[in-house]
């Protein structure tokens, strides 16, 4: 089967006429007459009106962009960039001690935040390289794995500050 290029024109059972404005591996962007911008499986099936030889680039920029974070994530020790939920955002957090006598410490909550994505991230490089380690015997890289879980566990506090659920710290999950 050959891949439609951008301009080619359909005829969709669902959809009605329509012409091809985007393409990936797996489907098509659609502009359709009487239904607007849908995206179809490639091997959908419909009319084509008239095809557009063109060469077809099917893999997606979020495809090369995604693969392109999981390389750097992997192999360097960058900080990935987390969002701070919306309701800390320049905020301040303050350590108010027990003792009177001493003074408050104000630290910008965007500093502190930034600072626990920092250790984040060197803790799941850390992960990375016990778990590539061919010195370590697989006994040592488990034992050393539920030290890590642990430690993601004991920063569960923080989540809190995260916008995006996916950035959490998670511990071992209950059964």
């Amino acid at each position: 089967m050959n891949i439609l290029g951008i301009g080619s024109r359909i005829k969709h059972a669902g959809f009605g006429l329509g012409v091809v404005t985007n393409v990936d591996n797996k489907q098509y962007w659609v502009t359709f007459i009487e239904n607007g911008l849908e995206t179809i499986n490639i091997n959908d099936t419909f009319e084509v009106i008239e095809a557009v030889e063109d060469e077809v680039d099917t893999v997606s920029f979020s495809e090369v962009e995604s693969s392109l974070k999981k390389i750097l994530r992997k192999w360097s020790d960058t900080t990935e960039i987390a969002p701070i939920a919306d309701k800390w955002r320049n905020g301040t957090l303050v350590l108010q001690p027990k003792d009177t006598n001493v003074a408050n410490k104000e630290i910008p909550i965007d500093t502190f935040f930034h600072k626990i994505v920092m250790v984040r991230d060197r803790i799941r490089v850390m992960e990375q390289k016990i778990n590539s380690s061919k010195t370590l015997e697989d006994q040592d890289k488990i034992d050393l794995q539920q030290y890590i879980t642990r430690i993601y566990g004991s920063l569960t506090t923080f989540n809190v500050l995260f916008k995006v659920k996916s950035d959490h710290f998670t511990g071992v999950k209950s059964k």
